[in-house]
């Protein structure tokens, strides 16, 4: 009995010291990380802007794909906006930025987070992936799946359809929601 108390009061003291140790990592490295996460999102916001002034952020609460949106000024001028969009590919939950005219059409988009698949849904962080959407929104329906893609296109996106319709619903539902706002100021 007393060596099974002995073993267990090392086991809790061995727990203990690495339970603090993680703790005191914690508390070092989270400003770290949000302070990296809220340069990484600037950084987002200023690729996506068109070289518009960026504005205050907005929540949307209740909306289908769209966490918040930032008014897009040029000489005083609401020209577009930047929204954030999330959505659910295979990995889970994705988050990205895009662009839009105030009729809704896709500027720019950038990738924030996802937990997709190496090699095959990561493709979506990658240069061009986005341009798949650009123009799309209002005169032209954005693609949500293969079929509305041409052929080099749709190969591009090969292994990775649920990564992709999950980015074009995204972008589906900024465009849907940017055409609510309008021009508003």
């Amino acid at each position: 009995m007393r060596k099974n108390l002995t073993y267990a009061f090392i086991l809790f003291s061995i727990c203990a010291v690495c339970a603090f140790a993680l703790g005191w990592t914690n508390s070092i490295t989270s400003p770290v990380i949000v302070r990296q996460e809220q340069e990484n999102t600037m950084r987002a916001l200023e690729a996506v802007s068109n070289g518009w002034t960026i504005g205050e952020q907005v929540d949307a609460k209740g909306v289908p794909y769209v966490m918040y949106s930032i008014p897009l000024t040029q000489e005083g001028e609401t020209s577009g906006y930047i929204v954030g969009l999330k959505g659910a590919g295979y990995g889970g939950e994705m988050t990205m930025v895009a662009s839009y005219t105030t009729e809704g059409d896709m500027l720019f988009a950038k990738m924030l987070t996802n937990s997709e698949t190496p090699g095959l849904g990561k493709k979506s962080e990658k240069e061009g992936y986005m341009d798949k959407f650009k123009g799309t929104g209002s005169a032209k329906a954005v693609p949500t799946s293969k079929n509305m893609l041409g052929s080099s296109e749709a190969a591009s996106v090969s292994g990775s359809s649920v990564t992709f319709m999950a980015v074009g619903k995204a972008i589906q539902g900024g465009s849907a929601y940017v055409k609510t706002l309008g021009g508003q100021k």
